[in-house]
């Protein structure tokens, strides 16, 4: 059984060439608490998209751009880190096959990052949305202050841990 996502906006694939040019989605407070919880952020202040969508070669494309404000720990030291995602998108929406489900592997090219499997009746725009925030955000989120942290906490930086530092030092002591 596969949960509903916190953040779910769906549409019909038989209606999509009924809908507007442009539509629009924002995530309501208890949604971007519960995205914040999954994602392992300390806030999730806004996260919205605007987007249009059309069926092109039987797949359903998504074009549009998502904006998020929020903050994660920073890696170091732990305090939030805000960051503001603004950012477009282009998702491809393709009916998952059984076989495709059951295989081992999947080789992906670059077109195919910005693929989405379906069941062929619904796509969920709110929870590709979700994803494709989190794929924007900072991998690695530091504070300004997280080298001092850091080498108050004793850890080196990585030209201090290199072998060659170790080169240096000896050149110093000549």
């Amino acid at each position: 059984m596969i949960p509903t996502p916190e953040f779910s906006r769906t549409h019909k694939a038989d209606a999509i060439g009924r809908l507007p040019a442009q539509l629009q989605i924002a995530a309501e407070p208890e949604e971007r608490a519960a995205l914040a919880k999954r994602f392992g952020l300390a806030a999730l202040d806004r996260l919205e998209a605007d987007y249009g969508l059309t069926v092109e070669d039987g797949a359903i494309t998504a074009r549009g751009r998502v904006r998020a404000a929020l903050a994660q720990p920073c890696v170091a030291t732990g305090t939030p880190v805000p960051e503001t995602i603004d950012s477009d998108f282009v998702l491809r929406f393709v009916v998952e096959r059984e076989e495709a489900q059951a295989a081992d592997e999947l080789e992906l090219d670059a077109e195919d990052c910005d693929t989405i499997g379906y069941d062929g009746h619904v796509i969920d725009m709110g929870e590709a949305v979700a994803e494709t925030m989190a794929l924007a955000m900072e991998p690695f989120p530091r504070a300004p202050d997280a080298d001092a942290y850091l080498k108050e906490a004793g850890v080196l930086s990585e030209e201090q841990a290199s072998p060659f530092a170790a080169l240096l030092g000896l050149k110093d002591k000549t």
